[in-house]
């Protein structure tokens, strides 16, 4: 690479040191004080109140979900939003398993009972004996899981399920082809979710909160689990209608709710067990986040090209000359032929190009065998429906 002004990246959450260790010192500059900052990474802080600034090229997310990050009206700049799926899985996964443990052997209520013991009381040992009757649980071995959701997560925990001689049903209807070919043979496929939710003894939810998902579990099809049946979500609140499943432990149509979001609808509930957000919550899933996050960014900004973008599509072209130019457009036609045109009218000849559309946006790499002047990069900008026009050089 050349010598050139660094990139400014700020920061809004505490990011792991492995991660910002892959932006290095001679080309970034990381810090939380950064005016004009030309990437942002983020974890948790929300975004929707945030004035992002002019001179931001791309977002980073140093986990799965996005609902924190105006995507949307970042889309409309051409400002890619990068996430980082399979990063925490492992860490989602064991908390997962943890839950349905917890639930199946009611461990929480057993280890409040014991923390609630007198140790100087007289008759300790025949207290104990005697308090445990209530914790009676059950097995996992021979039960029945549902996943709702087979992602990287969703197959991760069908695997471990079977290892631990349980059954599993599972169901999604946009399973992706790498999730088909990580998932075990052993999973039963299931129609719908109904489906799964009558067949289960324990249903977990591993979806993204989109509008089709939203409350996907609610009053209209809890009452389908079986009385006894654990219903577990590490996904997303709104996944599930709390207040539909408040009503379902009280009337006993449902055993117990285990989740990572707790709220005022469900504190206190006894038959409610939540974490506070512990789901990416290790050292590990929180350096795998972070130096995904930053690979991809410092990818885009060195070279354009675009990997888990929750808004653009998977564009990744090799470099086969010293200048590329990097466009983002709406999904328009005629769109190639115009920046080509642009290109061809300007003398520059096309090495090598890759595009590609997802949904409303299109995204091109253009690697060309000479220099581009900026009165090109302006003609291309003005063209209707371009959103973003990089250059990225290399001397």
């Amino acid at each position: 690479m050349p010598d050139k002004p660094a990139f400014a990246v700020l920061v809004l959450n505490q990011i792991s040191k492995a991660g910002l260790e892959r932006l290095p010192a001679g080309r970034y500059v990381v810090g939380k004080d950064i005016a004009e900052p030309d990437a942002i990474l983020v974890r948790s802080a929300d975004m929707h109140s945030m004035a992002v600034p002019a001179s931001v090229l791309a977002i980073g997310r140093a986990g799965a979900g996005t609902n924190n990050i105006p995507v949307l009206a970042l889309s409309a700049r051409g400002v890619p939003v990068f996430n980082t799926p399979g990063a925490n899985a492992n860490a989602v996964k064991e908390l997962v398993l943890a839950g349905m443990l917890i639930a199946a052997r009611n461990l929480g209520a057993a280890q409040g009972f014991v923390a609630g013991l007198d140790a100087s009381a007289p008759g300790l040992e025949q207290a104990i004996e005697e308090g445990k009757k209530p914790f009676a649980g059950f097995e996992l071995q021979g039960q029945t899981l549902g996943v709702i959701g087979l992602g990287k997560v969703g197959c991760l925990v069908a695997d471990a399920a079977i290892k631990l001689g349980m059954h599993v049903l599972g169901f999604d209807p946009e399973i992706t082809v790498d999730a088909a070919w990580s998932l075990p043979s052993q999973v039963q496929r299931a129609a719908s979710v109904e489906d799964v939710l009558r067949n289960s003894h324990l249903v977990s939810l591993h979806v993204p909160l989109l509008e089709s998902t939203r409350h996907l579990v609610n009053a209209g099809n809890v009452r389908l689990l079986r009385p006894h049946a654990v219903l577990l979500n590490f996904s997303r609140e709104g996944v599930v209608d709390d207040e539909a499943v408040v009503a379902a432990l009280d009337a006993r149509r449902l055993g117990s709710y285990v989740c990572d979001f707790p709220n005022r609808t469900i504190l206190g509930h006894p038959h409610v067990i939540a974490f506070p957000h512990l789901g990416a919550s290790t050292r590990e899933a929180e350096d795998n986040c972070a130096r995904m996050v930053a690979d991809q960014l410092r990818d885009f900004l060195e070279h354009g090209n675009i990997r888990n973008a929750v808004n653009f599509p998977p564009v990744t072209m090799a470099r086969e000359s010293n200048w590329r130019v990097a466009i983002a457009n709406a999904n328009v036609p005629n769109m190639l032929g115009q920046i080509s045109t642009a290109m061809a009218q300007a003398g520059l000849n096309i090495h090598n190009m890759v595009n590609k559309s997802r949904g409303d946006m299109a995204y091109t790499l253009v690697d060309v065998d000479s220099a581009v002047e900026a009165s090109v990069l302006e003609q291309i900008r003005a063209i209707e429906g371009v959103l973003a026009v990089r250059y990225l050089p290399v001397a």
